[in-house]
C-alpha cells in the first residue's frame, strides 16, 4: 500500500506538473502531522521526499546519553544502541535514526494519503486557477459537451469552461460538439474547482478579433479608442492611426471588406460600425452617430450631455431600432445624448435678424460676428461680445437682458398653452 502511495504521488507530480520544493514542504507538513500525533512532538523531525529512489524518507535527530540515562526516548538514545550503527560513537555525540513510516499502522498510513491527496488537489486547483488567470483575454477555441438553459459547458483541451446565458450572442444556436471561439473573461475561485468564464457577448471579444484580424491594431499602429456593443445585433467601434499615412477605418474593413467580413461572420452577421476617432467630441459624436450626420450639436461639457439636431427625414435612423443607434453612440462617445428633430429645434429658436427691440446696425453686426440665434448670444456672454468692435459692456449687457426676456416670455407662453391643452 505504501509503494503503491509513492508511485501514485510520483505520477500526479508529472500530471499535474506540480513544482517538486512546493512539494517537499507539502510532503513535510503533513507527515510531520501524523508523526506529532504518534510520538507527540516533531521538532527533531525532518522527512524528505526522494524523488531519484522515489520514496520518502523520515530521519529523526536524537541525543546519545548514558545507558540508563534516557528520560526522552523521542529525542534520547543510548550509547549503546548507538555503537551497535558506529562504534565511535560518543556520549553527547548527535545520532540520526531513519524511520520506516511503514510502520505507522494502517490508520496513520490513510490519514496520510488521504491528506496527500488533498493537498495535492489544492495544488492542482491553485494551479489551474493561475495559468487561466493568466489567460484572461485570449481567445480560444472550446468544444462544446453539455447545454442547458442557464449555461453552455465547453473543454478547452482537458480543462471544463462556463459559457453563461448572458455571456452568449442571444440570436446563435449552438449543438452538443460543436467548436466555437470564445474569450476566457474571468477566473473566479470556489471551494471546488477554479471556475472559468467565457464569454461571445463581451466586448473584449470584439477587441480581440481586430487584433486578430488587423494586423496594424496588433502592431500598435491603429488604436481602439473606445467600443459600444449590443452582441448579436450591433457594435460601434472607435478606432484612430498612430501614423497619419494609414487610413484607420480602411485598415479595419480590409481589401474589399475582407478583414471586417471575417469578424461579422464570427459574429453571427452582427452590424458593425468602424468609426474614425476625433479628439474633439463634437466631431466625435457627429461621426458616432452614423450612418447620419447631425445638422448641429449643442454642448454641455461639465455635464457630458449633447443636444443633436437631425434632419426631420432622418430621425428614425439617428434614433435607431428601439432607441440601438444613439443608445451605442452615447456609449462610445461618453456623452448623452438627446435627439432632436430639426423641425422641432429651430422653431424654439429666436433668430437675431427678427429681434426688433434691438437696433436694426446691432443685429447685423452679432450676425456678422456668426451669431444667428439668441441662445447662442446668451451662452456667449458679455465678455465675448465685447470682443465684437463698438459693443461696450453697457450695449453687451443690454442685449443679453432682452434676449433674456425674450426667452422667458416665450417659455411662459408654452406653460400656458401647456395648462389650457
Amino acid at each position: 500500500m505504501n509503494q503503491a502511495i509513492v508511485e501514485a504521488i510520483t505520477a500526479l507530480l508529472k500530471e499535474k506538473d506540480i513544482d517538486k520544493s512546493s512539494f517537499q514542504e507539502i510532503i513535510q507538513g503533513v507527515f510531520l502531522s501524523v508523526i506529532k500525533k504518534i510520538y507527540g512532538e516533531s521538532d527533531n523531525f525532518d522527512v524528505i521526499f526522494n524523488m531519484e529512489k522515489g520514496d520518502i524518507e523520515i530521519y529523526c535527530e536524537k541525543q546519545i546519553v548514558e545507558d540508563g540515562g534516557i528520560e526522552d526516548p523521542v529525542t534520547q538514545i543510548e550509547i549503546s544502541q548507538a555503537r551497535k550503527e558506529d562504534p565511535d560513537f560518543q556520549v553527547g555525540d548527535d545520532y540520526v535514526e531513519i524511520i520506516d513510516y511503514r510502520k505507522f499502522g494502517r490508520r496513520s498510513i490513510l490519514a496520510i494519503k488521504q491528506n496527500l491527496m488533498q493537498r495535492i488537489k489544492e495544488i492542482e486547483k491553485e494551479n489551474l486557477f493561475k495559468e487561466f488567470n493568466s489567460r484572461v483575454g485570449e481567445i480560444v477555441n472550446a468544444d462544446i459537451h453539455q447545454i442547458n438553459r442557464r449555461e453552455i459547458r465547453l473543454n478547452i483541451d482537458k480543462t471544463e469552461v462556463i459559457l453563461p446565458k448572458e455571456e452568449m450572442i442571444y440570436n446563435e444556436r449552438y449543438r452538443m460538439g460543436q467548436s466555437i471561439r470564445c474569450i476566457i473573461k474571468e477566473v473566479r475561485k470556489t471551494t471546488k474547482d477554479p471556475e472559468i468564464i467565457v464569454s461571445r457577448a463581451d466586448s473584449s471579444f470584439i477587441k480581440r478579433l481586430f487584433e486578430l484580424e488587423v494586423p496594424e491594431i496588433y502592431d500598435g499602429i491603429i488604436e481602439i479608442k473606445s467600443i459600444a456593443r449590443e452582441a448579436g445585433d450591433r457594435t460601434k467601434i472607435a478606432v484612430n492611426s498612430n501614423d497619419k499615412r494609414i487610413d484607420p477605418v480602411g485598415a479595419c474593413v480590409g481589401m474589399k471588406g475582407v478583414r471586417i467580413q471575417a469578424i461579422v461572420r464570427e459574429l453571427n452577421n452582427e452590424k458593425v460600425d468602424i468609426i474614425a476617432w476625433a479628439d474633439e467630441p463634437e466631431m466625435f459624436i457627429r461621426r458616432a452617430l452614423s450612418p447620419v450626420t447631425p445638422t448641429e450639436v449643442s454642448m454641455n461639457r461639465e455635464e457630458r450631455s449633447a443636444l443633436v439636431i437631425i434632419p426631420d427625414e432622418f430621425i428614425a435612423s439617428a434614433v435607431g431600432r428601439k432607441g440601438q443607434n444613439i443608445r451605442l453612440a452615447s456609449h462610445l462617445t461618453g456623452y448623452d445624448l438627446k435627439p432632436v428633430k430639426e423641425s422641432d429645434y429651430y422653431e424654439q429658436e429666436i433668430e437675431i435678424g427678427k429681434v426688433e427691440a434691438l437696433d436694426a446696425d446691432l443685429r447685423k453686426q452679432l450676425e456678422d460676428a456668426g451669431y444667428k440665434f439668441a441662445d447662442e448670444i446668451i451662452d456667449a456672454g458679455a465678455e465675448r461680445l465685447m470682443e465684437i468692435p463698438s459693443i461696450d459692456e453697457p450695449t453687451a449687457k443690454h442685449i443679453i437682458e432682452v434676449l433674456e426676456g425674450l426667452l422667458y416670455e416665450e417659455e411662459e407662453e408654452e406653460g400656458e398653452n401647456g395648462k389650457e391643452e
